[in-house]
């Protein structure tokens, strides 16, 4: 893994620089999207130049290139079934294209734990961020009845709803449960106490953000990583599925009101959620196999449309991942994205058990518990919408396969 340049060569510098394109990506990813997408794109170039320095194309091979290579394939065809070819094509290769760039620069340039340790520092420092801001929106008040992300009549005295720099409420709350998880395998397997105390600072306020963000479909999946780490780390942490929202319900009423609405279907959220489904599931019927084309649930929803029934309403997604990729995509693009998921979480579960560097198995360990966050989450919502969370998704992947192509740290 380790690729020793010389010091002073054109190679060198540019390995230099194109690191620190990587880590400016993640740094940005979740403060701001124009500036991650310059500095990928800058990496690109460097690393581009790189090669053409060294006279060879440097690519490293992974168990996934095959179904990376289908998905990107799948979902090219999907445009042909487009209502807006132009539209459909425009969005594929802008973000399929950071997709892959973003996967490949990271996976062929981050060659060493101690290059992986400064990207995953990264990552948390820009997290840090993002949760500071949060906090600075709560104590501040921001007045969210104008966004319509509550229903006002159910919910009378939830008027804030932090969001931070994602935008979006859901947003951030699925962008802290991925940090949670991450920092919470770190913390967990750290030899150090002052590691372990930094750790769990970080899942508290992470933690807290994410309960002012009343996102309850992010409050379920985060039950589920607390599950996955009790199941394979410390039976013990299963306490915490019932001492958490104990605790929390019985310090706010509104997060107690959130939590009971979950099950309750005349919450209009929910309402809205089971329409969409139902609507989504029709375009999957009608096109199964090509989809309704990449980035055109926005187009083609009207015409399945029998529950908002307003023209001037755009519903972008189904509030739902695998139901919105099966549409876009077809069925078949569907399962190779869920085999490229599911492949990477198999290749961490067996990463962190067998990794000699606790660090490493930490972050294995986390990597996983966040892809499981996102599967849990997908069931009801579809953060990967946002091309920051979806960007991120890869970013991870790219990190584990950054470790699987490490042989020699493991057994």
């Amino acid at each position: 893994m380790n690729i020793i340049l010389r010091p002073n060569t054109i190679q060198y510098r540019l390995a230099f620089w194109i690191e620190h394109c990587i880590l400016a990506v993640a740094f940005f990813l979740p403060l701001s999207l124009n500036a991650a997408s310059i500095c990928l794109a800058l990496g690109a170039v460097l690393w581009l130049g790189k090669m053409i320095a060294a006279g060879r194309m440097d690519l490293r091979a992974t168990p996934f290139d095959a179904l990376i290579a289908l998905l990107a394939a799948l979902s090219a065809l999907s445009i042909l079934s487009s209502p807006d070819r132009g539209l459909s094509f425009y969005n594929y290769y802008h973000l399929m294209g950071r997709y892959l760039v973003l996967y490949y620069l990271v996976v062929n340039n981050i060659r060493s734990i101690e290059q992986l340790k400064r990207l995953v520092a990264t990552v948390l420092v820009s997290a840090g961020l993002v949760v500071a801001y949060g906090f600075y929106q709560y104590l501040h008040g921001i007045d969210i009845s104008a966004f319509e992300w509550v229903d006002g009549e159910q919910f009378p005295e939830l008027k804030m709803r932090v969001f931070s720099t994602l935008h979006n409420p859901n947003l951030l709350a699925g962008f802290l449960v991925v940090m949670m998880a991450i920092a919470a395998g770190l913390g967990l397997h750290a030899d150090r106490f002052r590691d372990k105390a930094l750790c769990c600072g970080l899942v508290l306020a992470f933690g807290t953000c994410l309960v002012l963000t009343y996102s309850r479909g992010a409050w379920l999946s985060v039950l589920a990583v607390i599950s996955l780490y009790g199941l394979l780390y410390n039976k013990r942490l299963l306490w915490l599925l019932i001492l958490l929202p104990v605790a929390v319900m019985a310090g706010h009423d509104v997060v107690m009101e959130r939590l009971m609405s979950i099950a309750n279907p005349t919450d209009t959220s929910s309402t809205l959620r089971i329409a969409l489904w139902e609507s989504t599931l029709a375009m999957i019927s009608h096109n199964p196999f090509l989809g309704i084309g990449w980035g055109a649930y926005a187009l083609v929803y009207p015409e399945y449309d029998f529950f908002v029934l307003d023209a001037g309403t755009k519903i972008f997604h189904a509030h739902n991942m695998y139901l919105h990729i099966a549409a876009e995509i077809g069925i078949p693009g569907l399962l190779t994205f869920l085999g490229l998921m599911g492949g990477h979480a198999a290749v961490a579960f067996r990463l962190a058990g067998k990794t000699r560097d606790r660090w490493t198995g930490g972050l294995m360990m986390g990597i996983l518990a966040a892809l499981v966050g996102i599967a849990v989450s997908g069931f009801t919502d579809y953060t990967m919408f946002s091309i920051q969370l979806s960007m991120l998704f890869w970013l991870l992947n790219a990190m584990v396969m950054v470790v699987r192509l490490d042989r020699y740290r493991y057994k």
